[in-house]
C-alpha cells in the first residue's frame, strides 16, 4: 500500500460505511421457523443480520490459516496483550430458514496494543512482511470459527476494533462475500487498556461514539467480552443473506 496518513485514508473510506446486510434489517431480526434440517443441527444458530462496514485500508490477504493469530510466522515471535479467545457463530438465512453456514472463510486482522498492523507501510510504521495478527479459520459443521489472539489496541481517530471477512461458496448459491468490524464494550475496554503494555500508550484515544465509522451501525456489532482466568472471551453471531 502507499505511504498515505491514516487520517487521509479514512477520509476517503468514510462514505462507504453503514451498507446494511441482506435488506436492511436490525440486527435485532431473528428467522423465526427453523427447518426441520436445522431444528436437528447441534447448535441452532441465532440468525442476527448485521451491517457490513468498510474493510478499510489495512487488509492483505496472507491466506494464514491458523487460529492463534498472534505471532509472526518468520520469527515465532508473539505479540504481547491481554489474550483474547474470540468466537464467530455464523450462520446462512435462505428460502426461510437458518442454518449454520459451513466451509465459510472468515478472515480476521487488527492492530497490535500500540495500534500499528502487520505487512503494510503507514506514515507511522512499515511492517511489511511481517504478519502478526491475521488469520483465517473455515467455519466447522455448527458455522463456528474460533482465533485466540489478544484484546486491540488503539489509533488516532478509530475506536478500539477488529476487521473480519466473511467468503463463502454454497452449490447454487453465488459465492458471497461480508466485511464489517467488532466493537467493544467501553467499560471493558477502559479496565484492559490501563494494564501492560497498553498502558504504556501515550495521548487520548476515540470512543466508540466518537468514531465515525462506529456512528453507522456500530452499535449492532458490539460485543462484551467475557473475563476468565486467562483473559477474555467473546462471542459473535452473525448471519448472512444467501438466496
Amino acid at each position: 500500500m502507499s505511504s498515505m496518513s491514516r487520517r487521509r485514508a479514512l477520509k476517503l473510506i468514510g462514505g462507504a460505511v453503514g451498507v446494511l446486510a441482506g435488506c436492511g434489517r436490525d440486527a435485532s431480526n431473528i428467522i423465526g421457523s427453523i427447518s426441520p434440517a436445522t431444528a436437528s443441527a447441534a447448535m441452532t444458530p441465532a440468525c442476527i443480520v448485521r451491517p457490513e462496514q468498510t474493510e478499510g485500508p489495512y487488509f492483505v490477504d496472507e491466506r494464514l490459516h491458523r487460529a492463534d493469530i498472534r505471532g509472526d510466522p518468520a520469527d515465532h515471535s508473539i505479540k504481547p496483550g491481554v489474550p483474547l479467545r474470540l468466537e464467530f457463530q455464523v450462520s446462512r438465512i435462505g428460502g426461510g430458514a437458518c442454518a449454520p453456514l459451513t466451509g465459510a472463510i472468515v478472515d480476521v486482522w487488527h492492530c497490535d496494543a500500540f495500534g500499528v498492523y502487520s505487512d503494510v507501510r503507514d506514515a507511522g510504521f512499515d511492517t511489511r512482511g511481517k504478519k502478526f495478527l491475521r488469520g483465517y479459520q473455515t467455519t466447522n459443521a455448527q458455522g463456528v470459527a474460533r482465533f485466540l489472539t489478544i484484546y486491540p489496541g488503539w489509533y488516532a481517530e478509530r475506536a478500539v476494533h477488529i476487521h473480519f471477512k466473511i467468503r463463502s461458496t454454497v452449490q447454487g448459491v453465488p459465492a458471497h462475500e461480508f466485511t464489517s468490524q467488532l466493537y467493544f464494550d467501553e467499560a471493558v475496554t477502559d479496565q484492559v487498556l490501563k494494564q501492560p503494555p497498553y498502558a504504556g500508550k501515550n495521548g487520548r484515544r476515540t470512543t466508540n461514539d466518537s468514531d465515525f465509522i462506529f456512528r453507522s451501525g456500530g452499535k449492532r456489532l458490539l460485543v462484551s467480552p467475557a473475563r476468565d482466568a486467562r483473559g477474555y472471551t467473546a462471542e459473535f453471531n452473525v448471519a448472512l443473506r444467501m438466496g
